[in-house]
Order: structure tokens, then C-alpha cells, then sequence
């Protein structure tokens, strides 16, 4: 799929075809749509191919007449568990003709916020702000995902301490794969933010590197947050898989006791019942009174016992 952006004082609008220094989108364009672009745009064929791998790392390559910026981006692979995210690349080409692209496998959330006028002092034009505009939003998202996920790992915590079985857990290694994927996509960002804020690569003006500036700033907290949560995860999950195990054995011990105290009914009556005589008691109409209150008592004595045991 192929979208056609411009922008004026307005604000960014969709255009139906190619016009000079607009911004074209391209998310999971087929083979016939990327050879469409490249020869419009005379842009370097292979440049574009590349996006086509989701496996594709982030990096800055330069072609005959373009430059390809590839970050990684997040998105949710898995609805049914909450905060199990992966990484996709985004492909940002900016070419010396005037056009600036973006190419993904996936429909990027981050570049949404541009498309419907949520992003302050925007224009297709300014290539070079735009760029680094999209790399701070990333980066915005990246945190406002892992504030999210810290919230989540604090709420299961809660519910760790009563748990005996392993979905919880189960939920909480799908987040700490969440912040392996981050922690490096974001380590791999900064990276590719490094190398354009020495200048080379795109030509910075005096605002650009401001805004760089910030964003370097932002991408460098989120790897913080990536790092400390996951330390703070790996311990909590090993502490609480030790937890529930315990968890576990606290019920068994229980229903073992239990089954004990029980029991002692179960055994008094089966020796009062295999026919033997019992003289005066057997004939005794209070026999299955005392016979009932013996048991009730024997039982009262080894649940004590065995609460003083802590075994109960």
C-alpha cells in the first residue's frame, strides 16, 4: 500500500499521485509498488528491497541518490497477553530530489501522530526535522510503553503472593522477552542517533540539533528503563517461582494433615466394626456416643499436635 502526503500552513493532507518534496508511505508494498517508487523517485532499488526484512537491523547506508535511515520500532504481536510486544524495522529514506520516504511490514503507530496533524511544527518539506521529529516520538513511545509494562509487573506482583500455579509467571517471562526486544532495538537506535548527530550524514541546522539533542536524550532513557525494569523482573520472577513453589507445598502439607486428622474416624470404625465383642460397652446404649466421642478426641489431639509441629 502506497499513501502520498504533502503538507502547507495548514497542515499535512493526502494527495493522490506523486508531487515534488512530498512525503510517500509505504507499508508492505508488493514487488510491481517498491519498482514503481525507485523509478520515480530514481531511487536506488535496492534501498527499498532491503525493508522487506523484518529481520532488517538498524543502521545509516547511502545510495546514488539517497540516504536510508533504519530504526526499529515496536508493536504488539499477541492481543491475548498484555505488554507482548516485538520490534519491526522502519525505513526512512531521504532522497537528494526532494522526497522523503517511509517503508515498513507493518502500519506504524508512530507515524500516525504526523498523518492526522498531532505533531507540532511539521512539514514534509523539512526533511532533516522530520527525521529526527519521527526518532523522538519513537523514543516517546518506547517510554510510555515501559511505564505501562513497570505498571503491569507491579499489579502481578501483588497477585504472586497467593498464586500456585504458573500462568502468572507465564505473563511475566512474555514481558521480559518484551524488554530483551527493547532494550535492544533501543541500544541499536542510539547507534544510528549517534552517527546523525555528528553531521555526516544528514545537514543539521541549529534547531535539528536541538531536537536531536532530545531525542538522544529520550532514546538514552528509555534504554535506562528497559535495563532497570528487566534487572527488576529477572529477580522477581525467580523470587516468585519460589514463592509459588512454596505456595504449593503449603497446600500438600495441608491437605496431607487433613487426610490424617480424618482418618482416625475412619480407623476407629473400622476396628469397631469387624465383629469382635466388646462386653459391657458393646451393650451399653451409650456406646455409640462414647465411641464417636473418642474419635472426635483423638482427632482434637493430633490436629494439636500437629499445628505445634507447624505441620498444619
Amino acid at each position: 500500500m502506497i499513501n502520498f502526503y504533502t503538507s502547507d500552513k495548514e497542515g499535512i493532507k493526502e494527495i493522490k499521485g506523486l508531487q515534488k518534496e512530498c512525503w510517500i508511505d509505504m507499508v508492505n508494498p508488493n514487488a510491481n509498488e517498491i519498482e514503481k517508487i525507485a523509478k520515480l523517485t530514481k531511487t536506488d532499488l535496492d534501498l527499498l528491497t532491503k525493508l522487506l526484512d523484518d529481520e532488517e537491523l538498524p543502521r545509516i547506508e547511502e545510495g546514488d541518490n539517497a540516504t536510508l535511515i533504519v530504526v526499529d520500532t515496536p508493536y504488539e504481536t499477541d492481543k491475548k497477553y498484555k505488554h507482548k510486544y516485538n520490534t519491526d524495522p522502519l525505513g526512512i529514506i531521504i532522497n537528494n530530489d526532494g522526497y522523503i520516504i517511509t517503508i515498513s511490514l507493518k502500519k506504524q503507530k508512530i507515524l500516525e501522530d504526523f498523518k492526522n496533524n498531532k505533531v507540532r511544527n511539521f512539514s514534509v518539506r523539512k526533511r532533516t526535522k522530520f527525521v529526527i521529529q519521527i526518532l523522538l516520538k519513537m523514543a516517546s513511545i518506547y517510554q510510555k510503553e515501559l511505564t505501562m509494562i513497570n505498571n503491569y509487573i507491579n499489579k502481578k506482583e501483588k497477585t504472586l503472593y497467593k498464586s500456585t500455579d504458573n500462568k502468572e509467571l507465564i505473563d511475566l517471562l512474555n514481558v521480559e522477552k518484551t524488554l530483551v526486544y527493547f532494550s535492544t532495538s533501543l541500544k541499536a537506535n542510539d547507534v544510528v542517533l549517534e552517527k546523525l548527530s555528528k553531521g555526516n550524514v544528514l545537514t543539521l541546522y541549529e534547531e535539528d540539533e536541538n531536537l536531536l539533542e532530545d531525542a538522544m536524550i529520550e532514546n538514552k532513557q528509555a534504554i535506562e528503563m528497559a535495563s532497570i525494569y528487566r534487572e527488576i523482573l529477572g529477580s522477581t520472577t525467580d523470587a516468585y517461582a519460589s514463592i509459588i513453589s512454596n505456595n504449593l507445598n503449603d497446600v500438600m502439607k495441608f491437605l496431607t494433615s487433613i487426610t490424617i486428622v480424618l482418618s482416625i474416624p475412619t480407623m476407629v470404625a473400622s476396628f469397631i466394626g469387624m465383629n469382635v465383642p466388646m462386653g459391657e460397652m458393646g451393650r451399653s446404649p451409650w456406646s455409640f456416643a462414647l465411641i464417636l466421642a473418642a474419635s472426635f478426641v483423638i482427632s482434637i489431639v493430633l490436629t494439636i499436635i500437629l499445628k505445634k509441629k507447624n505441620m498444619l
